[in-house]
């Protein structure tokens, strides 16, 4: 079993000064992988000490060499991509196919993306003509914690890291402590890159611990944190009595409009899309809301997609789904498939319990609930696994009123053939982000939310912004 008790504190491994350790698993055979050290309020405070003195000196280098920087841990990272594929799938159950692509590639995007970003950014520039001696300076935020999720680790490590390192900022990140090892790893790979020791800084740690010492700390400027709505709140009341700025991506509840005249594959496509990752995913359509005139074949479709979904170890070759991160998350899917079934929502796949031969690891059935009511708790709650649920509208005002119908506000889906009312009913929903015919938005298209979703933006010119302050001068020159 791999040693991983180190925290990466001032460009060294260093012992706990006052952790506990932990064994972290493999979700496909629930056995022990790994022993890290979930590190105290000492820990927390060497590596935000350690932030603060190396500060002033990286917030005042020039641009270009933080470009440079960035760029040969993009080399490093494509060198070392298989390495980072088997870490993810290891230790939170990715399919390894899926690892090797989405997973890793995610975090190649968006370091590709920020450096592109960076270089056409312009961090000094004149208010405008009618104020020729006035300059905007965006100058970093200072020091941040970046509190990051387990179900897309390099996704989200590398939406906070890249950008505030562009900026100028230095860090401490917290990984979760379900899969922290995909975070040592680039932690050598920053090493590796020669950025100067304290600028980036790792300590592993739980919410309660290490995650809430971080968020009150006094010295800590910023706090961009990912996860979920509960724990969004109590970091927004923890960073309350220092000023400090934070940023959240937290739960969603996502809706998939389909129409009639939606595309033939729009409910495959859905189906697999709410699936995708297990289910673990903040943007997925876990509602689908279906014109009643194709509602019960709709319903139909995503009972044969969901009963030819396979399900299996993470490391067999295929396109199946793994399994969910934890015991504890196994559980909580199980809550809510019986909270379903309770509330008689019509059972159309899967169910509790775990698929016929899988009896080691925390896998779970793909389910699909029919005639889903607003009423009902796997409506209105964050399931966070592979749980689909059907409702039928009959009028577009129904399906906007429906969609909006969620305290969330992350990402909604739209499916027509009908142009003007994709663009119609883009405009009224009330989320950060919405998804047209199957579409992704293109490299730099910001993440994030509205109501409980969260704060902020991640992603291009908008995520490198949220780690910059801005500064005005006037009689510049």
């Amino acid at each position: 079993m791999q040693d991983a008790t180190k925290h990466y504190i001032n460009g060294q491994w260093v012992a706990s000064i006052d952790g506990r350790e932990m064994a972290v698993e493999d979700p496909s055979t629930e056995e022990k992988i790994a022993t890290i050290t979930l590190g105290g309020d000492a820990d927390a405070d060497a590596a935000v000490n350690a932030a603060k003195a190396a500060f002033p000196g990286w917030a005042e280098t020039k641009p270009d060499a933080r470009i440079a920087a960035l760029e040969r841990l993009m080399d490093i990272y494509k060198e070392r991509a298989g390495e980072m594929a088997q870490a993810i799938s290891t230790e939170m159950g990715a399919p390894i196919a899926l690892a090797q692509t989405a997973q890793v590639g995610a975090g190649a995007g968006h370091l590709k993306h920020t450096i592109r970003t960076a270089k056409g950014f312009a961090f000094e520039r004149p208010l405008g003509d009618h104020a020729p001696g006035d300059m905007i300076l965006y100058e970093p935020v200072g020091v941040c914690a970046l509190i990051t999720p387990w179900n897309w680790p390099m996704n989200q490590v590398m939406l906070k890291v890249a950008p505030a390192l562009a900026a100028g900022c230095t860090m401490v990140l917290k990984p979760a402590e379900q899969a922290p090892l995909s975070a040592m790893l680039l932690a050598e790979m920053i090493d590796a890159a020669g950025f100067p020791p304290g600028v980036f800084n790792l300590v592993n740690g739980d919410g309660a611990g290490v995650g809430a010492h971080l968020t009150s700390h006094g010295q800590v400027d910023m706090v961009s944190f990912t996860g979920s709505t509960r724990a969004g709140v109590a970091i927004s009341k923890s960073a309350a009595d220092t000023v400090k700025r934070v940023s959240l991506e937290l739960g969603g509840k996502g809706a998939n409009i389909i129409f009639a005249d939606a595309d033939e594959k729009s409910v495959t496509r859905g189906v697999r899309h709410c699936f995708n990752n297990t289910g673990q995913s903040c943007n997925a359509p876990t509602r689908m809301l279906v014109e009643r005139s194709i509602y019960e074949q709709a319903v139909e479709t995503a009972r044969t997609v969901a009963e030819n979904t396979e399900v299996g170890p993470a490391d067999v070759e295929g396109r199946q789904i793994g399994p969910v991160v934890s015991e504890v998350q196994f559980n909580r899917i199980q809550y809510y498939i019986k909270q379903g079934i309770d509330e008689r929502a019509r059972l159309v796949a899967g169910g509790m319990g775990k698929p016929d031969g899988l009896s080691i690891g925390y896998f779970v059935r793909p389910t699909v609930f029919a005639d889903v009511t607003p009423d009902m708790t796997i409506w209105r709650e964050e399931v966070f696994g592979p749980v689909l649920t059907l409702t039928p509208f009959d009028t577009e005002e129904e399906a906007i009123a429906l969609a909006n119908d969620t305290p969330y506000g992350l990402t909604n889906y739209v499916q027509t053939a009908d142009k003007a009312r994709a663009q119609r009913v883009a405009r009224q929903l009330r989320s950060g982000m919405v998804e047209m015919n199957g579409k992704f938005g293109g490299a730099g298209t910001p993440f994030g939310g509205m109501k409980q979703s969260g704060t902020g933006r991640e992603g291009g010119v908008w995520g490198l912004e949220e780690f910059l302050e801005v500064k005005a001068v006037s009689d510049w020159g």
